[in-house]
C-alpha cells in the first residue's frame, strides 16, 4: 500500500510539486503542476516511488511495461526492472500514439502502461488502446502521481504512488486567469495543437 505521506515528501524534496498558473497538456488550467521529472532525477527516491505500483501488480506476472514517450519511459522502466519484466515505451507520429523503434507487444502479453502523472487519463487511454491493438492482455495502469485523487477508471487495475485531487479548470472558468495575477505558464513535454 501506497504511503502517501512519504511521497508527498518527496515530491516537495524533489521540487516536483509547483505553485502558480500553468496549462496542462490536456488544455485545462491548474494552480498546482505536478512535474514528475524532477523526481526522476534521482534514482533512489524513484525506485521508492515506483516500489507501492510495483507491489501492486506483483502477482499478475507482467511481461512488459508500457509508458508513452516522455512521462512514462523513465517510470515504466523502474517498474519493469522491480517486475522483471521488458519496458517500451510509445510516442506520438502525426499525432497519433504508437510503437516505434522496432518495439513489440506479442500477442496475449500481460501489459501494464505506466504514467508519471495522470489528469485525464487521455495519453494512458491511447497507450491502453495501443496495447489492445497488438493483442495484449493489458492488466492494469500504475502512475507516480494521479492527480484526480482516484477518480478516473480505465476498466483495469490501477494503482499509484501518490494521488490527491488537484483542482483544474477550462480556460473560461479559471479562477486564476479572472485574478489576472500571475501569467499562464506551460511546464510540460506534449504541445498543445494550435
Amino acid at each position: 500500500m501506497a504511503d502517501y505521506k512519504k511521497a508527498e515528501e518527496i515530491l516537495i524534496e524533489s521540487q516536483a510539486l509547483l505553485t502558480g498558473h500553468f496549462l496542462l497538456t490536456s488544455g485545462r488550467h491548474a494552480g498546482q503542476y505536478m512535474q514528475c521529472a524532477r523526481v526522476q532525477q534521482y534514482p533512489d527516491r524513484l525506485t521508492w516511488m515506483a516500489k507501492p505500483i510495483a507491489e501492486g501488480f506483483a502477482g499478475d506476472q507482467i511481461d512488459i511495461v508500457v509508458g508513452p514517450a516522455i512521462g512514462g519511459i523513465v517510470i515504466g522502466y523502474e517498474l519493469a526492472r522491480q517486475l522483471g519484466a521488458k519496458s517500451v515505451f510509445t510516442e506520438r507520429a502525426d499525432g497519433k500514439m504508437e510503437l516505434r523503434r522496432g518495439f513489440e507487444i506479442p500477442k496475449g502479453a500481460k501489459v501494464i502502461v505506466a504514467e508519471d502523472v495522470v489528469t485525464t487519463g487521455l495519453s494512458t487511454k491511447e497507450v491502453i488502446e495501443v496495447c489492445k491493438q497488438y493483442g495484449a492482455d493489458v492488466v492494469g495502469v500504475g502512475v507516480m502521481v494521479d492527480r484526480t485523487g482516484g477518480k478516473l477508471d480505465f476498466g483495469v487495475k490501477f494503482v499509484s504512488a501518490y494521488a490527491r485531487e488537484i483542482a483544474s479548470y477550462t480556460p473560461e472558468d479559471c479562477p486564476i486567469c479572472k485574478a489576472g495575477e500571475i501569467a499562464l505558464v506551460k511546464p510540460g513535454s506534449r504541445q498543445l495543437p494550435k
